[in-house]
């Protein structure tokens, strides 16, 4: 079963155990698929790594909503938000430790043969495409950027 059918399986449970916070997280989910599925250009399929980058991407915007909400003295709201982010990291692969990373890249250079900070174009493509899903494009920045210096 793909990332889509099983949102659509968890909308009808989160339904029936009138779970309002996962059934509007997943609902927002599936609205994103449908609308990347019927997108100008798409093939009408919806693979599962496009539907984790989906995922990603309405992870952060809750996260920075949640951030603004928080520094606008709205903490109702920044709970809400919140709280979904919580219901939508359960649909993404394990999220790499930050040790854990940091071997990868080092792994990663070794690879690419870097040695500078301007070779960090270089570990960046063969980084984001390898650990893609598994942790956020800034903490790998960051951490190329750390062990290139």
């Amino acid at each position: 079963m793909n990332l889509f059918d099983t949102i659509s399986n968890d909308i009808k449970s989160a339904m029936l155990a009138k779970d309002k916070i996962r059934l509007e997280a997943l609902r927002g989910a599936k609205k994103e698929f449908l609308e990347a599925k019927t997108a100008k250009g798409a093939d009408g399929d919806l693979s599962d790594e496009m539907a984790v980058k989906i995922i990603q991407k309405m992870v952060k915007q809750r996260k920075d909503s949640a951030s603004i909400y928080a520094e606008q003295n709205r903490p109702e709201l920044a709970e809400k938000e919140l709280a979904e982010v919580a219901v939508l990291e359960d649909y993404l692969p394990k999220q790499l430790s930050s040790e854990e990373l940091e071997t990868a890249i080092k792994e990663i250079i070794a690879q690419t043969g870097a040695t500078s900070a301007k070779d960090m174009g270089k570990v960046m493509g063969v980084a984001t495409k390898t650990l893609a899903g598994k942790t956020e494009g800034r903490l790998i920045s960051e951490t190329v950027k750390r062990l290139l210096n």
